[in-house]
């Protein structure tokens, strides 16, 4: 088992050695449309090798949610599968916390912050510890 720091959950979600974890995308030099994570060309205008990374917003809007009642074993439900909607640009999958699964609480445009927790005390087989993203609701 190791005491290390935790590793991030997935390749976009940087974790630096001083300041906060942050999720990376990439801006197209040429047109301005911002992506999740890394890519070669711009899918908005086909421009290629001309993307930059970027640290995105850790604000935005949800656009578009799932009440998830059934899933794997050991994964417990129900919970919000979302869409987000970053400032400044980019989307995001992502589950909200910190809000009942209910429709009648959920709102469509609700702003969301993204916030950095443990991956649901998940561990490899190295016994390494996971740094995932959630959103939830800015009140």
């Amino acid at each position: 088992m190791t005491d290390t720091a935790p590793l991030p959950a997935v390749s976009y979600l940087k974790i630096p050695e001083s300041g906060d974890p942050y999720l990376e995308g990439h801006r197209c030099a040429c047109c301005g449309a911002v992506y999740l994570g890394a890519r070669d060309h711009c899918s908005k205008c086909g421009a290629r090798n001309q993307m930059q990374a970027i640290k995105l917003a850790d604000t935005g809007k949800l656009y578009s949610y799932s009440i998830v009642t059934r899933s794997f074993p050991g994964i417990e439900v129900p919970f919000i599968s979302s869409i987000v909607d970053l400032d400044g640009g980019g989307t995001v999958k992502g589950n909200l916390i910190g809000i009942d699964a209910d429709p009648e609480q959920i709102k469509f445009d609700m702003p969301v912050r993204v916030v950095y927790k443990d991956a649901l005390g998940r561990k490899d087989r190295d016994g390494n510890a996971y740094l995932s993203y959630f959103f939830e609701p800015i009140h």
